[in-house]
C-alpha cells in the first residue's frame, strides 16, 4: 500500500479488503444531471469488484453501490436531486449498456468490466 493515499471519506459500504479486484466502468450523466457531477458528462471509473454487506459476508459490487460510490466520491452538490431511498430519484433513466435497468434487475445488477452506465433525468424546467 502506498503511503500518499489521500483521506478516506466515510461511506456506508467497505469495499472487501481481502481482494484487490477492480471492475472499470464507464459512468455518463445527461439532462442536467452532470451539473452535480463538476459539470463532467463522462466519467471513467474504477471500483471494487465486491463489497462488504452489513451481515459481514461480501457481494459483487452491484449498481445500488455504484449509486452510493458516486453519491459518496463524485456528487458535489444537492444529493436530492439525484439520490431518494437510497436509489436514483424518480424521473432519472438509467441504462446499463443502452438498456434500461428495469430490464436487468435495477440496482441488484452485478456490474462488469467495461460495462457503461447512464444516468438521464428526464425531467425539465420550463
Amino acid at each position: 500500500m502506498s503511503s500518499d493515499s489521500s483521506p478516506s471519506t466515510p461511506t456506508q459500504f467497505a469495499p472487501n479488503s481481502t481482494k484487490e479486484e477492480t471492475i472499470s466502468l464507464k459512468v455518463e450523466f445527461g439532462g442536467g444531471l452532470e451539473l452535480l457531477f463538476s459539470n463532467e458528462r463522462s466519467h471513467k471509473l474504477n471500483v471494487p469488484a465486491s463489497v462488504q454487506i452489513p451481515s459481514g459476508e461480501t457481494k459483487p459490487a452491484d449498481i445500488t453501490f455504484l449509486i452510493r460510490y458516486l453519491r459518496d466520491t463524485l456528487l458535489k452538490e444537492r444529493e436530492e436531486l439525484f439520490m431518494e431511498n437510497e436509489t436514483v430519484r424518480p424521473g432519472i433513466l438509467v441504462l446499463v449498456n443502452d438498456t434500461d435497468w428495469e430490464l436487468e434487475g435495477e440496482g441488484e445488477y452485478a456490474l462488469q468490466n467495461g460495462d457503461e452506465i447512464v444516468f438521464i433525468s428526464t425531467l425539465h424546467g420550463g
